[in-house]
């Protein structure tokens, strides 16, 4: 009988490939194989293969959403519990983020040994194709933007997270869920309108206090999920909150996630903002279902998507309205060349990180849709006033 490494290389390599008979009689070693040794090379290539991750600018969360979005639910919890025992061989110093995020993800470690066994149900065959394909997934990711210095790198100990946790982000936070549960359009306006001032002049603070710092720290960066259906119009939702929030936003289809660059306190904004406005544009859009279906039309993929990119577009419009109106009620000459500088920190940011960035163009393919779209975002706006959008998309 091979040693257990080369029967799981063996797997591995014809998981990759498109010959089932193969990956399925490679799976039939590892089954046959000594249980205790193939569970101890499955677990030292998923925990090497994962710290390899943390350098290329993966973090936990990342990979917890990618593997959600890839594999099956127990091949997603083998994933995120060999996170936790690579954790162990983690070089000092880990910075605190990381440990908050492999504690979100719900990530366990006991004890090595008969670790599959206890994951796999009663079903061992089928945990050691899950497991195979975890091994498969994380060996094949490309790298991806270093957004925070990486456990063991000089500066990960002040690495600090967005901060999440203040009173006006509470406050914010508090308007946002009551803007998604009212079903009153001018009700929702109110809300999210004193939410984004509020995280406007917070921002504007942040901005003029470390202006006057000595050593301020520098642009960073934050990664949102984007799932199906309508990927592309949810990411141009996100770079429309990012570009009023000051912040740059970069969109990876393949990965299902876009990253969005900037200063903390803006991070923050669109974070929350995004999820609140998401959820609102959903709602709107069901509704929209429903008149569609009442009246002589019926609902289409084209009428969902039109309605979510001029929801988007329309909504951006008022977020940028509402944070140029906050900047003129702030009487301070500091104010307009630090935010021109924060801006340009972004964009060399940016350049700096994603070299290479396309933009798509936006297709009408409703017009209906398209009406309700913007519509709906008026019925969630923000101030009366709008200046032009601009169409664009992410990568």
């Amino acid at each position: 009988m091979p040693p257990a490494e080369q029967l799981l290389d063996a797997a591995v390599t014809t998981a990759r490939g498109s010959d089932v008979r193969a990956a399925e009689r490679a799976l039939d070693g590892l089954v046959v194989g000594d249980g205790a040794a193939v569970d101890a090379a499955l677990l030292a290539r998923l925990t090497r293969s994962v710290g390899r991750l943390w350098p290329r600018g993966w973090q936990p969360v990342d990979l917890e959403r990618l593997a959600l979005r890839r594999l099956t639910p127990r091949g997603a919890r083998l994933l995120r519990d060999a996170v936790a025992a690579q954790r162990r061989a983690l070089p000092a110093p880990v910075p605190a983020w990381f440990d908050e995020q492999l504690a979100a993800t719900g990530a366990r470690w006991d004890t090595d040994a008969g670790w599959l066994d206890r994951r796999a149900d009663g079903d061992r065959i089928t945990a050691l194709r899950d497991a195979v394909d975890a091994v498969v997934l994380v060996e094949e990711l490309p790298p991806v933007a270093v957004l925070r210095p990486p456990p063991g790198s000089a500066g990960a100990s002040y690495a600090a997270a967005p901060a999440t946790g203040s009173r006006m982000l509470d406050r914010v936070r508090a308007l946002l869920a009551k803007a998604e549960s009212t079903g009153y359009p001018a009700e929702a306006e109110a809300f999210t309108a004193k939410a984004q001032e509020l995280m406007a002049r917070h921002s504007i603070d942040a901005a003029l206090l470390d202006a006057g710092a000595v050593r301020a720290g520098g642009p960073g960066g934050v990664r949102i999920g984007v799932d199906a259906p309508y990927a592309a119009a949810k990411a141009l939702l996100i770079q429309e909150v990012a570009a009023a929030n000051r912040c740059e936003s970069v969109w990876s289809d393949d990965l299902g996630f876009a990253t969005v660059l900037g200063f903390p306190a803006d991070l923050a904004a669109v974070e929350l903002l995004h999820t609140s406005l998401l959820v609102q544009a959903t709602a709107a859009m069901l509704r929209g279902r429903g008149e569609r279906r009442s009246g002589s039309g019926r609902r289409t993929k084209g009428y969902d998507e039109s309605f979510l990119n001029a929801f988007a577009l329309r909504i951006g419009d008022r977020l940028r309205t509402a944070s140029a109106a906050a900047a003129e009620e702030r009487d301070d000459d500091r104010l307009l060349p630090v935010l021109a500088a924060r801006s340009d920190a972004v964009r060399g940011h940016l350049e700096q990180l994603f070299p290479g960035t396309t933009r798509h163009r936006l297709q009408v393919r409703d017009e209906q849709g398209w009406a309700s779209g913007t519509s709906a975002a008026d019925d969630a706006s923000l101030d009366p006033r709008r200046p032009a959008g601009r169409l664009g998309g992410g990568r």
